[in-house]
């Protein structure tokens, strides 16, 4: 995989330099970069998120990023909050926010919610199992009931562009697919083995 360049998108995160690292352990070639062409270049591209959907998306058109991302090409592997910002609106928002939602990319149609999960604890924090549709794509060579690492309070429901799904006092959306766009709610740099087999095989798309 040497000759392919997988660039991180500078979101601002925390999560950058873990998710780099990761990369780096399967292949020679991957930056963290914020300039649209670098982007717009790169064979694939991950986007990294932690925090608020409100704080992330103020961030990403800070930097003139919307348009950028919406019309990449190219497979796209959204992160943890990085895939709840490929979907139309998250309920997470600003305390100031005058809406009652934040909008998002919009390039996966969906809505992120708070979860429901009764007496459970949130956030949903630890190792989970996820049950792929199938296993194609990122979810190749992995089984259902693969154990991956979660930290999130807010999800998007089961639908027709969950790829996996996962259970915490709610059935939801472990990961999402549209086109050249991917996204998973865990995180793969946390996640062991399974999650450095999701990313290799994210790189081999």
């Amino acid at each position: 995989m040497a000759t392919q360049k997988t660039v991180i998108i500078n979101t601002g995160c925390a999560n950058i330099s873990s998710v780099k690292f990761a990369m780096q352990r399967l292949s020679d070639n991957v930056s963290v970069s914020e300039d649209v062409g670098e982007i717009q270049a790169a064979d694939k591209i991950i986007l990294p998120g932690v925090g608020s959907a409100n704080a992330a998306m103020d961030s990403i058109q800070h930097k003139c990023l919307t348009a950028c991302i919406q019309t990449l090409k190219q497979p796209v592997l959204g992160v943890c909050l990085g895939m709840q910002l490929m979907v139309t609106r998250s309920e997470e928002k600003a305390q100031q926010s005058q809406q009652d939602f934040t909008p998002c990319l919009d390039v996966i149609p969906g809505q992120v919610k708070r979860m429901q999960v009764g007496d459970l604890r949130l956030p949903h924090m630890g190792w989970n199992t996820v049950s792929p549709k199938n296993d194609l794509s990122i979810f190749r060579g992995i089984p259902a009931g693969t154990y991956f690492y979660f930290v999130h309070s807010f999800a998007v429901d089961v639908y027709e562009h969950t790829l996996a799904s996962s259970e915490y006092g709610q059935s939801f959306s472990a990961s999402l697919h549209k086109d050249n766009f991917f996204g998973v709610q865990f995180h793969p740099e946390r996640s062991g083995d399974a999650g450095a087999t999701l990313l290799e095989n994210f790189l081999t798309l």
